[in-house]
């Protein structure tokens, strides 16, 4: 990692809810499928923790994004069927000065209900009443359906949030955990079967010691593509060929209209040390949402609930579209690292299993 060694003692202490000082807790101990991530992802940028509650009896579960003090905030929603709880305390036109954490979670809108806890975790480490106001802890959230992947009556709960914040780390794991544990992606081409997504990091460095990173959970409709096109994961047919969305499209007008191509959805947050007002935020996540263009066809579907929330706390000098630039990056970058860090869950292949990409298809990216 870049910068000081950050406890969460640095964190949740934003603005005018300056919150107490807390020790750190333990991390997630790591799994089977889990790769940590200790540098090149969104913790990269100082102050920023990442926490995961994972279900793996429901394949289903959380993440929590801790923010450092004075962070602000700003989202640009593309998905045409989304599934969200406060953001809009990240419009340029609230009167919400601060965001403390941000959560993400498996669970469909039931899922939303783990923010009670992250809430509560924060809640616990605020002072009492400032100028006789009781402080709010300003916890925006989003989520993925992932039901139809394991068992639906299983999704994060308030004490889900409370055990992310608990583990929320420096070092984190990517793949098929928290929020990203029932990722899918690949689910347009309806006579194909999908691969696993899951969650993904990436992060970059500007000017002298400017840092921009993405997380990304990715369940999308469409297949996840590499730099020059090629398929890194998502649809297949027998014998491991590509299922081309485009291609499938023009065989089948009515297509994204079936059942079984609801409910998918990209999350994604940037963070950033860059010098940034809510409303640079933003326009940095409208900018932002090119990564996703980049890596996943189709996208900004009717059946997708793509949001990007980017998270802004430091004072490197940096132009409003510096930073989108880069966040289009980091983003496409982390989209790529959540299918090719997956793992097979409730009977879902992800990219390494044998059989689904066949090694002689040159529309499939390496590794």
């Amino acid at each position: 990692m870049n910068g000081p060694r950050v406890t969460r003692r640095a964190v949740v202490r934003a603005g005018a809810f300056g919150t107490a000082g807390v020790a750190m807790g333990t991390a997630t101990p790591r799994a089977a499928g889990q790769n940590q991530s200790a540098s090149g992802g969104l913790t990269d940028v100082p102050g920023f923790l990442v926490g995961h509650a994972t279900l793996e009896e429901g394949i289903t579960g959380c993440t929590v994004v801790l923010c450092p003090e004075n962070t602000v905030g700003g989202v640009e929603i593309r998905g045409g069927w989304t599934g969200t709880r406060e953001m809009d305390i990240l419009s340029p036109l609230s009167a919400s000065p601060v965001m403390h954490a941000l959560l993400l979670t498996g669970g469909s809108a039931f899922g939303l209900a783990a923010a009670d806890g992250v809430m509560r975790w924060i809640e616990e480490r605020m002072p009492g009443r400032d100028a006789g106001l009781y402080p709010v802890p300003q916890v925006p959230g989003a989520v993925i359906y992932d039901l139809a992947i394991g068992d639906p009556l299983v999704r994060p709960t308030a004490e889900d949030g409370y055990r992310a914040c608990e583990a929320a780390s420096a070092t984190f794991a990517r793949g098929s955990v928290g929020a990203g544990t029932g990722a899918q992606v690949g689910a347009l081409v309806t006579n194909a079967r999908r691969m696993k997504g899951g969650l993904g990091s990436a992060s970059r460095t500007f000017g002298g010691a400017g840092q921009i990173a993405a997380l990304a959970v990715v369940n999308a409709l469409g297949n996840v593509v590499d730099r020059d096109g090629r398929i890194v994961a998502g649809a297949f047919y027998r014998q491991g060929r590509p299922a081309d969305a485009a291609d499938f499209a023009r065989r089948s007008p009515l297509a994204g209209t079936a059942v079984e191509t609801r409910g998918n959805t990209t999350l994604v947050a940037v963070a950033t040390n860059a010098k940034l007002s809510k409303t640079d935020c933003a326009v940095v996540a409208k900018m932002a949402q090119a990564g996703l263009a980049r890596a996943v066809h189709p996208v900004f579907s009717s059946s997708d609930g793509d949001v990007v929330v980017v998270m802004a706390a430091g004072e490197q000098p940096a132009s409003v579209d510096t930073a989108g630039v880069l966040a289009a990056e980091v983003v496409a970058d982390a989209i790529r690292d959540a299918v090719r860090q997956a793992t097979s869950l409730g009977g879902v292949p992800d990219r390494n299993t044998p059989g689904v990409r066949a090694p002689d298809e040159p529309a499939w990216a390496g590794d």
